[in-house]
């Protein structure tokens, strides 16, 4: 088995040699183990210092496109260089790299497509109670939206299987952790986690800027995803209020009018108008659920058609580069 660790960078010069010191040099099932450090655009030494340390695979993106970009750019990379597991961790030094072994367990034993570290953060001594707390309702979110079952769904020490890689294509800019967990939940891969401890923080979060901007955004992509994997029902949630309102207004003009004689048949009108407006717009949004679900029934289909592909791709390259080693070796 071949396993490629990746490790995402934006000027972790100073952190990348701690990660690597960490990082095991052999482990049991694994015959072929190499390093990637995904080079996001730093302007600092971090190429430099990675190519002093030996690192086996340095990718380097053009300019800083974000950590989203990152991830999906290493797991291409990796699944052209032949992984068969894929481990991702920080290049900021918070996760240990002796928990790998753990990690790959379930993924080398098929029991699970993706590994995920949970960093137990009601544990974690520097988070602060607010902290703890978005935690774990963003995890509990991500859990209903993705029919998971992951404690820790922000936690990017990950391990992926080939398979998992193939079928995974991060969409957002901003963050990887929830979609992924969303995309395997809504795919049918098998998501399970393992318990891990994490070092005390080197700096602060470059992703995290303030508690109500990594909420803004984090709500909004899990609503986002949850909108783009489930449209008809999402649109069914947003038409309910108007739906159910109208209703209300017409059996509110039904019941006066049958049983009222003196109630003023203009204020009745007004039921009437607005309540057949409400309904309405509440058909209407239902109807874009519809559209959208059907769209989204095609695009499952180019998904599949994506995947397929590139599995086809990547085992014609693997073969043609076992026919030439081949002659390359022939007496």
């Amino acid at each position: 088995m071949h396993l490629i660790v990746q490790i995402p960078c934006y000027n972790e010069a100073e952190t990348l040699p701690l990660v690597l010191a960490e990082l095991p040099r052999s482990l049991p099932g694994i015959s072929r183990l190499e390093v990637l450090v995904i080079d996001d655009g730093s302007s600092d030494e971090t190429v430099r210092v990675a190519q002093a340390l030996g690192v086996d695979h340095i990718l380097r993106l053009p300019r800083n496109m974000g950590l989203a970009a990152a991830f999906q750019a290493g797991l291409e990379y990796c699944l052209a260089a032949g992984a068969d597991v894929v481990v991702n961790t920080d290049g900021d030094n918070q996760y240990p790299g002796r928990f790998i072994g753990d990690l790959i367990k379930p993924v080398l034993a098929g029991q699970a497509d993706i590994v995920i570290g949970d960093r137990q953060t009601y544990q974690i001594a520097h988070f602060s109670p607010v902290k703890r707390l978005l935690q774990r309702w963003g995890s509990w979110v991500v859990r209903v939206a993705s029919d998971t079952e992951v404690p820790d769904a922000t936690s990017g020490f990950r391990a992926l299987s080939r398979e998992a890689a193939l079928r995974l294509i991060v969409l957002t800019r901003y963050t990887y952790t929830l979609e992924t967990i969303i995309q395997a939940g809504k795919k049918g891969l098998i998501v399970a986690s393992v318990p891990i401890t994490v070092h005390d923080p080197t700096r602060e979060s470059r992703l995290m800027r303030s508690t109500w901007s990594y909420v803004k955004r984090s709500a909004a992509t899990i609503l986002r995803l949850y909108a783009f994997y489930e449209p008809l029902r999402t649109f069914s949630f947003l038409a309910a209020p108007f739906a159910a309102s109208g209703t209300i207004l017409l059996l509110r003009f039904f019941y006066f009018y049958l049983f009222s004689a003196q109630s003023g048949i203009g204020r009745l009108n007004q039921s009437v108008t607005i309540g057949s407006t409400l309904i309405t717009v509440g058909f209407l949004i239902f109807l874009f659920g519809v559209i959208a679900d059907i769209s989204s029934t095609q695009r499952a289909l180019m998904e599949e058609i994506l995947y397929r592909q590139r599995k086809q791709e990547l085992a014609e390259k693997k073969q043609t580069t076992t026919q030439a080693v081949e002659v390359v070796n022939e007496p």
